[in-house]
C-alpha cells in the first residue's frame, strides 16, 4: 500500500495533472525493467499529460483517469468546485501559491452554500486546493481523500508488472467534464486497431453495492454499454471464480462516456473497487475489494 499512498498525496486535481504525469514517468522507467514485458511508452505535447502504455500485441485498452476533484480560488476567500468535491465546513485543505505553502480550512455558508476558506493571508487566485491527505491504513481497510481515482491508477500499475499484450491509458480531466479520452481512444483505435475498454475507475457503495463482497461490474449508469460485452466480462469473471458485485445505476459516468460518444465503436465496461464516503477526505475501500479488482483485470486483459 505504500504505492497508493504516495499516489493519494500527489496533488493533481483536472486540469493540472501534471505532478501526476512526471511521477507516473518517474516510476514506469524506474519500474519496468521488473515488468514482465517493456512498454513503449507513449506521453508528450501531443497527448498533453496523458500517458499511453503499450504492451505487446494488444487486443483490450484499460482507461484509468490520473485527477481529482478539489477547489479553484476565485475572488476574496471565495472557493469554486473542480468536479464534485463534498463539502462541510472544517475540512483542511491544503496547495501551493507564489507566496508558500498553504494550510487553510474549508467554509461553508449555512444560507448561501457559497465555499471560502480561513487562512492567515489572502489566497492568489486561480490557485488549486485539494484534501489534506491523511491516509488510514488496517488489516482490511484502507482510508484517504482521493482513492477516486488513485486506487484505479493502482490497479492499472499492478497489471503492468505481469501485462504481456495490452493498452493501459491514463487520462485527464475525468472529475470536471472529461476531454481526453477522445483524443486518446481515437489513436489508439487508428494506430492499434484496439477497440475494446474497461474503466478502472472507483464506484459507490450504495444499497445494493456492498464492502468486501468483491469487485463491481456495471451493468449501466447515466449511459448503457452493449450487453454482449458485458455478457462476455461476467462469464470470464465466473470462470475464474472471482468474487464480484454486479452495478445498476441510473446516473454518473466516467471516461467511458467519450467512448460511447465518439465515432470509434468501441465496447467499454466500468470494472471498479466500491467505496463509502465518496469525493470526501474519509474516502475508504476494503482490501478484499482490491484484491478482487486487480484479479480480474489480469484475467481480462488476458482472455478477452
Amino acid at each position: 500500500m505504500d504505492l497508493l499512498r504516495t499516489l493519494c498525496q500527489l496533488a493533481a486535481p483536472a486540469g493540472n495533472e501534471a505532478p501526476m504525469t512526471e511521477f507516473l514517468l518517474n516510476y514506469i522507467a524506474q519500474s519496468q525493467s521488473s515488468w514482465r514485458v517493456q512498454p513503449q511508452v507513449l506521453s508528450g505535447e501531443e497527448f498533453q499529460d496523458c500517458i499511453i502504455l503499450i504492451f505487446g500485441k494488444p487486443r483490450t485498452a484499460v482507461f484509468a483517469h490520473m485527477d481529482s476533484i478539489g477547489f479553484t480560488v476565485r475572488y476574496g476567500q471565495e472557493l469554486v468546485r473542480i468536479g464534485g468535491p463534498r463539502t462541510e465546513t472544517g475540512y483542511r485543505l491544503v496547495g501551493q501559491d507564489s507566496q508558500g505553502t498553504i494550510d487553510c480550512t474549508l467554509t461553508v455558508d449555512e444560507e448561501t452554500g457559497e465555499l471560502g476558506y480561513e487562512f492567515t493571508r489572502p489566497i492568489e487566485r486561480g490557485t488549486e486546493l485539494t484534501f489534506f491527505c491523511d491516509f488510514r491504513e488496517t488489516e482490511t481497510s484502507v482510508q484517504s481523500c482521493y482513492l477516486d481515482n488513485r486506487l484505479g491508477v493502482w490497479n492499472a500499475l499492478r497489471l503492468a508488472e505481469t501485462l504481456e499484450n495490452g493498452i493501459i491509458a491514463f487520462s485527464c480531466w475525468e472529475e470536471h467534464g472529461g476531454g481526453s479520452v477522445a483524443y486518446l481512444a481515437k489513436y489508439i483505435y487508428e494506430h492499434y486497431s484496439v477497440r475494446q475498454a474497461l474503466i478502472s475507475d472507483i464506484t459507490w457503495v450504495t444499497e445494493g453495492v456492498h464492502a468486501g463482497k468483491g469487485v463491481v461490474i456495471s451493468l449501466r449508469d447515466s449511459l448503457i454499454p452493449r450487453r454482449s460485452y458485458v455478457d462476455r466480462i461476467r462469464r470470464l469473471a465466473r470462470e475464474a471464480g472471482i468474487a464480484h458485485q454486479l452495478e445498476v445505476e441510473g446516473s454518473g459516468g466516467s471516461d467511458a462516456k467519450e467512448l460511447q460518444h465518439g465515432a470509434q465503436p468501441w465496447d467499454w465496461c466500468f470494472i471498479g473497487a466500491p467505496e463509502d464516503h465518496v469525493h470526501s477526505p474519509n474516502e475508504l475501500v476494503d482490501k478484499r475489494d482490491i484484491d478482487s479488482m486487480l484479479a480480474l483485470y489480469q484475467v481480462l486483459m488476458r482472455e478477452l
